[in-house]
């Protein structure tokens, strides 16, 4: 009986299997996801107010093919991801970049869309050419970024924003010199503001994937969602959502 009260309270103590975690989504009827709703095209809110983008409907798509319904769960990006850790929601859908630093602490799904970071200023800028021209410049970004660190490793001042649209107000404002961002994010600024005094002057060479972010210890729940992916990119689910964002398949 003592070893049966000791197993018992030792199967209590341990994290929800990843079995477990899939079929309590399953019951519950709902895909918990945390998104930033402040990073368009990716995801934002429309003139209704309605929580729109690419990964919008993408996560819903997934929450479909898993059978269940998507509940957004909005936050700043410099905390949406640890938001994971108190489990907050089931999983992230906020083009987050896959990096050796996240994946030590987070598993990723299979990579749904690659860009690259875009070096942006004013069109009366001549000054800055290169991301290398960035020494000794303000540069507006999300302190937990990417774009962050690239804009610090190329000697900027990082001027601390929540979201691409506060980036770009500051620069159109002259408040900042330059910023990094999503070339994706911009060709969708652009295609909506055609007029606005703003152009990208170098790319990142290198190119990043995006994945769904996911506790550790889910492989279950990682399958799944792994499977839901490549459903709707077979089905042209995914091919329709590309082509009503950015005119293109950005999957690769």
């Amino acid at each position: 009986m003592t070893r049966l009260l000791a197993f018992l309270l030792l199967a209590l103590a341990l994290p929800v299997s990843a079995q477990e975690a899939l079929a309590q989504i399953r019951t519950a009827g709902v895909l918990k996801i945390g998104t930033e709703g402040d990073y368009p095209p990716f995801t934002y809110h429309d003139a209704a107010g309605q929580l729109v983008g690419f990964d919008v409907e993408l996560a819903q798509a997934v929450a479909q093919q898993l059978g269940v319904k998507a509940q957004f769960v909005e936050g700043r990006w410099d905390g949406l991801i640890a938001g994971l850790d108190v489990a907050r929601y089931d999983v992230v859908v906020n083009e987050v970049s896959i990096s050796a630093a996240r994946q030590a602490k987070y598993d990723f799904s299979q990579p749904y869309i690659v860009s690259r970071a875009a070096l942006i200023v004013r069109n009366d800028n001549t000054s800055i050419k290169s991301f290398a021209d960035l020494k000794g410049k303000k540069s507006p970004n999300s302190l937990t970024s990417n774009f962050a660190k690239l804009a610090k490793d190329n000697g900027a001042e990082v001027i601390p924003v929540q979201g691409f649209n506060e980036s770009v107000e500051f620069l159109v404002s002259g408040r900042a010199d330059a910023t990094i961002n999503d070339s994706l994010s911009f060709l969708d600024f652009k295609r909506h503001q055609p007029t606005a005094p703003l152009k990208a002057v170098a790319y990142e060479q290198h190119a990043e994937s995006a994945g769904i972010v996911l506790r550790k210890g889910n492989p279950g729940l990682l399958d799944a969602v792994n499977r839901a992916l490549a459903q709707i990119r077979a089905d042209g689910t995914y091919r329709r959502i590309s082509l009503k964002y950015f005119g293109q398949d950005v999957s690769r």
